[in-house]
Formats: structure tokens, sequence, C-alpha cells
């Protein structure tokens, strides 16, 4: 039987949840910049967006505790429900369970806070109970200290799960630069959270393809450059 692992992922065999990205969650990440991880995590949702892939946003323990989610994050799926929780475990919730199942796609992405914690009882418990694959978004998830991201990442990949970071996930959804329904939002997304990427493209569009410089505001269509 083949090696499910060795499928890439495309926006029609998995779905993505979104575990506790909140900001007294966020508050407690010492594993990398908290802006970074901000930035990582709305463009993983914002590449979602545009490739149609079922999403799931938990929280837990928002008013007693983690606040709301980061309102960047929110208005990209403006007025989607949210799982509010209160186990560390998402698992451990019925309706997290329940929407897994309704998305009907065991390729799981994952992007979440705490990596020791939350992210890592999740994914053992849905790949042990529930069959799932996890694909966990290493660059869009923190821990509170770089040693407990790392062990928990080793731990995690150890037991099976697929390390990945965000741009990782969003290129391999496009696939084909040819692929022209996506490439303009695909570039916009490059080019407002890439950094270096971002800053290559735009320098293309402008020196090597001529096009007037943008505002942030404008979405012009532009030829196609060579974005590897």
């Amino acid at each position: 039987m083949m090696n499910p692992k060795l499928e890439v992922l495309t926006p029609t065999n998995c779905q993505l949840i979104f575990i506790d990205q909140q900001p007294q969650m966020a508050f407690g990440v010492q594993s990398m910049d908290r802006q970074v991880l901000k930035n990582n995590t709305v463009a993983l949702a914002k590449a979602a967006k545009i490739f149609n892939i079922p999403t799931i946003l938990t929280t837990v323990e928002t008013q007693s505790f983690s606040g709301h989610t980061y309102p960047e994050l929110l208005d990209v799926f403006p007025g989607k429900d949210i799982l509010e929780r209160t186990s560390m475990n998402s698992w451990d919730d019925q309706k997290v369970r329940d929407a897994l199942a309704a998305n009907g796609k065991k390729k799981v992405i994952v992007s979440g806070l705490w990596t020791e914690v939350c992210n890592n009882s999740f994914a053992l418990c849905a790949m042990l109970e529930g069959g799932y694959e996890i694909y966990m978004v290493a660059d869009a998830s923190g821990g509170t200290t770089k040693e407990a991201h790392d062990f928990a990442m080793q731990r995690m990949i150890q037991a099976g799960v697929v390390p990945v970071t965000w741009q990782q996930v969003m290129l391999e959804w496009q696939r084909d630069w040819a692929h022209r329904e996506t490439y303009d939002a695909v570039m916009a997304v490059v080019r407002e959270h890439s950094g270096a990427y971002g800053m290559g493209v735009d320098y293309a569009y402008t020196m090597v393809h001529k096009a007037a410089p943008r505002t942030t505001s404008d979405h012009k269509t532009l030829a196609p450059v060579a974005a590897k």
C-alpha cells in the first residue's frame, strides 16, 4: 500500500485547523518572534482562503484567560464559527472531532499554540484515535521556550507527524504557476508576508517587467515572474 505521506498537499486532499491563536497564548511564546508568528499564521489563513481549504478555528478559555482570536485572523474568515473549549487537547472536544469528520479530509494541517501542549496532544490523539495524518506548521506555531517547541516537534515527528512551513504549504497548493485562477492571489500573499521573497517579486515586477510601482491597495494583474 502506498505511503499516504508521499502524496503532496493539494486543495482537495486536506483540511486546516488553527488551535488557540489567541493573545494570552502568544504572550507565552518564546520560541520565535511573536510578530513573525502572527505574520505566518495570518499568511497561512489567507492561503487557505485562496484555495478554499476547509478550516477550523478553535479557542480555549477565551473569557477567563486567553482572550479573543487575533483580529487579523478573524478578518480572513468573517462570520466563521469558533469552537470554544476548556480542554488543552482539542481532540477531547466533541465539536472539534465532529468538525474534522464533517470536512472529510484525513490530512490535517495544524497551526497552534503552544507546540508542546495543545499541538502535541491534539496531533498524537488525532493520529491514534482518529486515523488522521498530521502536518504541523512549525513556523505558524510556538512554544514557551525554543527547547519546548523543538523537542515537541521532534516527539511528534518520531510519532509520524509531518513538519512543514506555511509558505511550503501554500506553494504546494499552488504547484504550478500556470494555475492562473490562484496565481495573483498567491503573489499578493507572497508580497505582503514572505519577506525577502516578496521583496524580490516586487523588484522583478518593477525593474524587470517595468510595472508601475504599487501601493499596498494596488492589485493590478501583472505578468508572471519566476517565483521559485
